[in-house]
Order: C-alpha cells, then structure tokens, then sequence
C-alpha cells in the first residue's frame, strides 16, 4: 500500500510538471511582439520573365492567414483565383498555386494586406506583398488619392479602386463586364495607393459593391470616377477624392400584383412618374385611387371589389408603354387601421397626422373634438394631407396638454367600412425655452441654385433653397445633434440629380458643413457655411 501511494504522488507531480510545461511562455517572460520575418521566396520576390504556377513564401517563424478573403488584393485581377495555402492551420510557408494563365510583360502584386499573423500573439505582418514581372523589367510607378461616399459625412472605409487602361479598346461598358487591369482598396482609411504600374493612361474608378467581382452592378453597386482619363507618371497624385454615388436606375416596368381583395400593387424601377389605366370594362359604379409607396418603387391601387376574375391596365411612363393582367383572387378586404404620427409630445412645429391604411372616403368632423388640460374646447381644422393622411390644424400654445378624440365611425374608408373604436390622443407641448435655433450665415460662391438640407438622424427635417448669399434660420429645434448639407442645383429643379456612368456624368456636388451642430435647450448657434 505505501508503495502504491508514493507512486501515485510521483506520477501525479509529472503530470503537473508537463502541464505546466505545454504553455507558451513562462509568468513573466518577455512578450513576443515582433511581426513574422518573410525568410526566402521561391520563386525569388521580384523575379523577372515569371512563368511558374506555383509560389512558396517561407517565414522565421508559425503564421496563420486570417480574412484573406478580404485582405487579399491581387493586381491585376484573375479571372481564377488562385489557390492559397494551408488556411487555418499553422506553418511556416504560404503556397500559392496560380490556376489562371498570365499576361505578357506585366508586374503581378500579391497585397495580403494584414492577412497574415504569427502563430502565437497575433502580430500582425502589415501590408505584405509579393511583386513578380512576366517582362524583364518590375514597373515602379505610383497613384495616390482618396475616395468619399457622397451622402456619408462620416469617413468610410473599404472601397475598391480600379484602373483601366485607357487604350483603344476601352469604352464607357467596359466596367460593367471584366474586370479592370490594377485594383487597390481603402483599407483603413479613405486613402488609397497603387504601386507598381505600368507607364500609360488609365480610367480610374471606385466602387463599393457586394459581390466582390470588380465589375459594376447599377442595381447594388456605388460607383464614383474621374471623369478624365489620367497619364502616369505624370498624374501619380488625384488632388480630389472621388465621389461615390448610386446611379439612379432607368425605368423599368415590374408587374401587378393584388394584395388584398380591393388593392393592387404595381411594381417598378425609376421616377415615380407612372400612370395606369383600366382597360376592362367597368359598371359606372367602379371606382378607384391610386398613390405612390413613400417607402418603395410601388404604385398602390384600391378599387372597388368586382366579380371578375381579372383586370388588364395600361402603365404608361412618358413613351414608354406596357400592359398588365392582374389576376383576383383574394378573397378579404383589408381592415380598416388608424394610426398616428406622434407619441406623447407635439413639438411647436409639428402636426399631429392620422394615416389610415386605406384611402380615406369620408371624415365626420362633428364626430372629433379637442380640449385643452383645463378641460376648455380648442379650435380646430382637419386638413386631409393626402387620401390616406388627415392632418389636425390649431394653434399651439408652449407647455399645454390636449386630448384629441375621435368617436366611432368619424372616418370611412374607400370600401365604406368605418372606424369601429373611438380614437383618444393625449399629448403635450413644450415651453418654447426647451428649443434652440440655428442662425445660418451663407456665404454662396457657386453661380447655381443652393439646397439647403437640416438633418436629424439622417433624416431631412427641414429644406430650404438659396440663390444668394444670405442669412438663414431654424427655430424650435429639439437639444439633439444636427448636420447640414448643400446640394448644388446645376439644373435648377430643386432636387439633389445622380450620375451615370455612361458618358460620365457626375452627380451633383453635395458639400457638409464640417461641424456637427450640438444643440441645447434655450440656445442660439451662430454658424457661417461656405459653398463653394
């Protein structure tokens, strides 16, 4: 028995020995903090008249590839990505395998970004590369710039920048269907490079995509470019960034759809500028409305139920024409809901709105009342805003309560169903002290029209349209942070116009004012803007 104990100790202090034994470094030792060391490349790193299919980089220690997915940036592109490895396991070697056959007398860039870490702290190897000519010569030439989202103030990050070259081949299609002859990305600013071109001309563009494919998609895909084509080395700097924009898409008709028993939708692409009209015949009781989706590329049609298995439309937009069969078979209307704008407070410049989610037929204004906390009677108008929105119009007073109240069937929708239970909206003001204002001195050095746009939460709460230099106001703002934003209005039609890629329009110029307007209850901001 003593035996056995003393051997079960002994064998018991081993086993914690070579625990202890297994982990990386001792309490206390020093840290490793250095960046693998790349030790030898085979072929060698900037090898000339390349024409292998295969790469190994040795490193001076265990490294591990991490998001090489999106750190990797080949240049110029593959149309077959190359085979990379090992991925998720230690080693002291990256393996490239090229699939894809190379181009005569080109400089390929392998960028693997900060891809690649050692295997014990995670020290990052920023900004590798592995540089091969096919040629007998590495191009050496540079292109710096910087690339901006045009509705984003913030700065952004992650951007694709590609060049072409800007050779007889090249025309205004090519984006959208290879892929470009060099490509860099952001990274971790809005700053861009490009390393080893070749001498030359060259159309550069920035896109923010999905799919990753360097080719433009206008359905998903941002776009932004220089309009004229650049000369290296004599352009190696872009002195503006380049604007990123979504292209507004052309009009493209979808289908109709029924929703529900009495409501149709009809889909499409572009300007909320479509018509339709009935083409089947009607008894003279038939009636209809139509309004556009506020959050969609949608047209919504209510019409009155019919005993008919379809209807055929005519959907016009300007001379673009298109029919459509929409098939009925739903078998229930949709009920009646009320809903409103507001929750507890009515701020001094709103209005209390009530939207149904069918049209609106009748409002029995006998029906509605409004009294303030003292229980006095308020005078009031009902301003239908739009056929599914009515508005309460009174005068507000700072710092009151109210109670507006809708009894049952005050308002009858399109198919004559009436509100069933009785509306009860409590709500209260605020005194006038709780709100600031922005006084905007404008000092406009632009020959266009000026839009001038007050955001809160990327919302636009308030637009004004400048043709001089001028000072502006907003009052009764609430204590929350603001941002504003000049559109310049080349074409004079009062809203903010995209670009295309096709002939290289650019949008129109948005500048933000640089500060981010802090507001405080009872406060005045005195702010000077300079468009130019």
């Amino acid at each position: 028995m003593k035996f056995s104990y003393h051997y079960l100790l002994i064998i018991s202090c081993l086993l914690l020995t070579q625990s202890c034994a297994r982990k990386g470094r001792p309490e206390g030792g020093p840290k490793d903090e250095d960046a693998p060391i790349m030790v030898v490349a085979k072929p060698d790193h900037k090898s000339l008249n390349f024409n292998q299919k295969e790469i190994r980089i040795y490193f001076d220690e265990y490294v591990v590839l991490r998001d090489l997915n999106k750190q990797l940036i080949i240049s110029p592109p593959f149309k077959l990505d190359p085979l990379i490895t090992p991925q998720g396991t230690p080693s002291k070697y990256i393996n490239i395998k090229i699939l894809d056959s190379l181009k005569k007398n080109t400089t390929y860039t392998f960028n693997f970004g900060d891809a690649i870490k050692d295997n014990n702290e995670n020290n990052t190897l920023e900004n590798f590369k592995y540089v091969f000519s096919t040629g007998n010569l590495i191009d050496s030439l540079n292109l710096n710039g910087s690339v901006k989202d045009i509705f984003k103030k913030e700065l952004t990050k992650n951007y694709s920048v590609l060049l072409y070259k800007a050779d007889s081949t090249y025309n205004d299609s090519i984006p959208f269907k290879r892929k470009p002859d060099y490509v860099t990305k952001t990274f971790d600013s809005i700053n861009f490079k490009f390393t080893n071109i070749k001498e030359g001309k060259y159309f550069v563009m920035a896109i923010d995509e999905e799919a990753s494919d360097y080719k433009f998609n206008p359905n998903i895909d941002k776009i932004g470019f220089i309009r004229d084509t650049i000369s290296l080395p004599k352009d190696s700097l872009i002195s503006s960034s380049i604007t990123l924009f979504k292209e507004k898409l052309p009009y493209k008709f979808k289908r109709g759809k029924e929703i529900s028993k009495g409501k149709i939708q009809f889909g499409f692409i572009g300007d909320k500028k479509i018509k339709v009209k009935l083409l089947s015949k009607v008894p003279e009781t038939f009636k209809s409305a139509s309004m556009f989706d506020k959050e969609k590329d949608t047209l919504n049609y209510w019409h009155t139920p019919i005993k008919v298995d379809s209807l055929n439309f005519l959907v016009t937009y300007e001379n673009t024409i298109d029919t459509s069969t929409v098939f009925l078979r739903k078998k229930k209307i949709d009920s009646l809901s009320i809903s409103k704008n507001i929750k507890n407070i009515l701020h001094l410049t709103d209005t209390l709105k009530i939207t149904t989610n069918n049209p609106i037929h009748k409002i029995d204004t006998t029906k509605f009342t409004l009294v303030d906390n003292d229980t006095l009677a308020v005078k009031f108008k009902l301003k239908k805003l739009s056929i599914n929105e009515i508005g309460l119009i009174f005068k507000k007073k700072p710092k009151k309560g109210y109670v507006f109240t809708g009894l049952p069937n005050a308002i009858e929708d399109f198919y004559g169903i009436a509100s069933k239970d009785t509306l009860n909206y409590t709500f209260n003001t605020k005194e006038t002290e709780d709100y600031g204002n922005i006084i905007l001195n404008l000092k406009k050095e632009v020959d266009s029209p000026v839009i001038i746009e007050l955001l809160l939460d990327k919302e636009v709460i308030q637009k004004r349209i400048v043709k001089t230099s001028k000072t502006i106001e907003f009052n009764l703002l609430e204590p929350k942070e603001y941002i504003i934003r000049a559109i310049v209005d080349k074409n004079e039609n009062n809203v903010w116009d995209s670009g295309k890629l096709i002939g290289k329009i650019q949008p129109e110029k948005i500048i933000y004012l640089p500060e981010v307007l802090k507001m405080r209850a009872n406060w005045s901001i005195n702010q000077e803007f300079i468009i130019k």
